[in-house]
């Protein structure tokens, strides 16, 4: 057997399950700037920002499960 034959039953659960995660790590994620910065207000938010901690995790896992998501719908596609 196949493996692409074996993930298909599972392949809508697993892409159900990776785009919870996506909006949910995304929606977690601070917001870089305010909306008074977008007009020309004194934003000091603005500046260089570095991620540290758990916004770093949340980053680096919003990346890895967007990869995976991305590959799930290309493996759906083959199938």
């Amino acid at each position: 057997m196949n493996i692409i034959e074996a993930v298909q039953p599972a392949l809508p659960y697993i892409q159900i399950i990776l785009s919870i995660l996506l909006v949910s790590g995304i929606l977690l994620q601070q917001r870089g700037s305010s909306l008074g910065g977008a007009f020309g207000g004194d934003n000091f938010s603005s500046a260089f920002h570095k991620r540290r901690g758990s916004e770093l995790f949340l980053f680096k896992f919003s990346v890895i499960v967007a990869i995976l998501f991305v590959f799930s719908t290309f493996l759906n596609i083959l199938v």
